[in-house]
């Protein structure tokens, strides 16, 4: 379908033509997310939720009489009631997923493959999308040794009547594509591998999309789970929304994954891009956040020129269910989503709430990102104890055991309230899933000194470089980094040097040959050797989707059926009372002069920061982060 220019020629043309305001409606990256709930801190929030979100769809619906409403996949995982879920599930495979009373209940059209939803294995997908009272499209995932056949419908035509402005009705055919990144067959290879084979998202889209319109599609709505980078076409990229947008016959895209909100102010200035419109070279676009955060409109204007459907106008937006610069929640929960997941919500709580053991002192990770830190030093010490019983009386016996791990709650795209922190006393499963609340799988890698110095250099992307010459002020963290890239590598000691040009990008690509920010490396008090094997525990996700981690696909030795978070669990009980501390194994290496160095944690960091001489409080963000200057002199 064409968008027209309602200023020019055809435009007039639009103004006699038969009109019709037609409105999509999409979440995406629910993450199970249903109950206005944090079931880490264990208590209500209005800052997301389906429940919210629900509040926001009902209202959008009422304004405007022709609607759709969709999601965008990641919608099976992500938090305590997901876990919860898998264990009712496993048990009766007749129950229909929480997430998926919630969204039937809401009258959810379609809906497109996420990531996410590969976690626990296609047996276990399956069971879930049966309670699903809608369909679902992917165009990409097609079935291993018949790579013809797509594993999942690619696309569909969905049969609306609409009304036009002058009341009469009319027949539109809306298609619907869905796409999801390739590497998913990296991040869950346990689980595909043998299985499936993802094709190129732009390879899937330039093949199908010209057979929706062949086969009467008015107007074509892609939904990508996949975010938006600024960057050159690649194969297999994994966030291909800006060329997806170029994809001729493409009139609308909600995308996802990349938990951010578009339009936005983050992505002014980026290439194809109408912050103000909402469109990407043209095309309008939304992505509505995370968790039920947000939901996606996009408004059409659309025209039937010469029996043929056209946009004549767009409008794209994101409402929120929550202002935090007022702190306030704008919308109220919806009461009929709490009772359709009551049960479960219920459960998740009792299940959160059994204790697995106790702890001594607070465990935080307000601090993690730049210094070392208790709440990643648990997690280090529970893969270690694992992996040398794992070993005993095997060929590997006798290497030394290291363990990585990374700060997963740091704030970022997430606001300030997203850090762990764990008072003393005692640790329950809650505590567990807010340490790890990923559902990986502990994997161990065999490697020399050399590749686990590139592997931390890679980590140490995570800070932008330091010039301490300079006078303004300079924010230590690459908010682009991931904090769950930010490896830890425990049973070794190092330094970052931080005035030091970045090794790697974020994505793990060689950016400066010359650059070396890793220093100072040793075990057991002595230089590191560079040539000697040691064992590195980390994740199935880490082992399968970076060639620094696993080099050339085949340094593997273990790969375990526990989930880290298991392993945790695990450990804890064997523990029985923890008196965890930073062994302080890896620092910022001291710079010279007085640079003004900042770094952004949690307003609650203010009470546990008189305990470090590294760090001066400088008040609270207007976003809610209290500011750091930081003197590693």
């Amino acid at each position: 379908m064409d968008i027209l220019d309602v200023n020019d020629k055809t435009g007039r043309e639009y103004a006699g033509a038969v009109k019709v305001k037609f409105r999509i409606m999409v979440t995406t990256d629910l993450h199970v997310s249903l109950w206005n709930y944090d079931y880490y801190t264990d208590q209500e929030t209005l800052h997301y939720g389906l429940a919210q979100t629900a509040s926001l769809i009902h209202t959008a619906r009422a304004e405007v009489p022709n609607h759709l409403l969709l999601d965008n996949g990641d919608v099976i995982q992500g938090n305590p009631m997901g876990d919860y879920a898998v264990q009712r599930l496993q048990r009766d495979p007749s129950e229909v997923h929480p997430v998926y009373k919630a969204m039937n209940l809401l009258g959810y059209e379609a809906g497109s493959i996420g990531n996410h939803e590969f976690n626990y294995g296609l047996e276990y997908l399956q069971t879930c999308l049966r309670g699903a009272q809608f369909p679902y499209v992917n165009a990409n995932i097609y079935i291993a040794g018949e790579e013809e056949q797509n594993y999942f419908t690619p696309y569909l035509l969905l049969d609306k009547t609409v009304e036009d402005e002058a009341g009469g009705k009319h027949l539109l055919k809306v298609g619907v594509i869905g796409f999801v990144p390739p590497q998913i067959m990296q991040w869950d290879k346990a689980w595909l591998e043998g299985k499936l084979i993802v094709k190129d998202m732009l390879e899937a889209a330039r093949r199908f999309i010209p057979e929706m319109q062949a086969a009467g599609a008015d107007l074509i709505i892609a939904m990508p789970h996949a975010g938006f980078e600024d960057i050159p076409e690649t194969p297999n990229m994994e966030n291909a929304v800006l060329h997806l947008s170029r994809v001729e016959g493409i009139d609308a895209i909600v995308f996802g994954h990349a938990h951010k909100v578009f339009p936005g102010p983050s992505f002014i200035g980026m290439t194809g891009v109408n912050a103000e419109q909402g469109t990407i070279h043209g095309i309008p676009a939304v992505e509505p956040g995370f968790w039920g955060d947000h939901l996606g409109i996009i408004d059409l204007d659309l025209a039937l020129i010469g029996g043929k459907w056209q946009v004549a106008a767009s409008a794209a937006e994101v409402r929120p269910v929550y202002d935090p610069i007022r702190k306030e929640a704008l919308v109220q929960p919806d009461t009929a989503i709490q009772q359709a997941v009551a049960d479960e919500h219920a459960g998740t709580l009792d299940y959160i709430r059994a204790p697995v053991g106790r702890t001594t002192v607070a465990v935080n990770s307000f601090f993690a990102q730049v210094m070392d830190d208790a709440s990643v030093q648990l997690v280090n010490d529970a893969q270690i104890w694992y992996v040398k019983q794992q070993l005993q009386g095997s060929e590997y016996e006798g290497l030394p055991v290291l363990s990585a791990a990374a700060p997963f709650k740091t704030g970022g795209r997430y606001g300030p309230a997203y850090y762990t922190d764990i008072p003393a006393g005692t640790i329950a499963i809650k505590h567990i899933a807010d340490l790890y609340n990923f559902p990986n799988t502990l994997h161990v890698v065999r490697l020399s000194g050399a590749e686990i110095r590139e592997w931390l250099e890679w980590s140490a992307g995570q800070f932008r470089q330091i010039d301490p010459s300079a006078e303004e002020e300079q924010e230590l963290i690459n908010s682009e980094f991931p904090s769950f890239n930010f490896d830890i590598i425990d049973g070794i000691e190092y330094q970052i040097d931080v005035t030091q040009p970045a090794r790697y990008d974020a994505a793990g690509e060689l950016k400066d040959l010359d650059a070396h920010r890793i220093i100072h490396m040793s075990f057991e008090g002595e230089p590191m050797d560079m040539q000697r094997s040691y064992l590195v525990v980390t994740n199935n996700y880490r082992a399968f989707s970076s060639a620094l981690v696993n080099p050339g696909g085949e340094r593997i030795v273990l790969a375990s059926p526990d989930e880290n978070r298991h392993v945790l669990t695990e450990y804890v009980r064997h523990m029985k009372t923890l008196t965890t501390k930073a062994d302080g194994h890896w620092s910022l290496a001291p710079w010279s002069g007085r640079p003004h160095v900042t770094f952004l944690t949690s307003p609650q960091a203010t009470h546990v920061a008189n305990a470090y001489s590294e760090l001066l409080y400088e008040g609270l963000t207007v976003e809610g982060y209290a500011k750091f200057a930081l003197d590693f002199r």
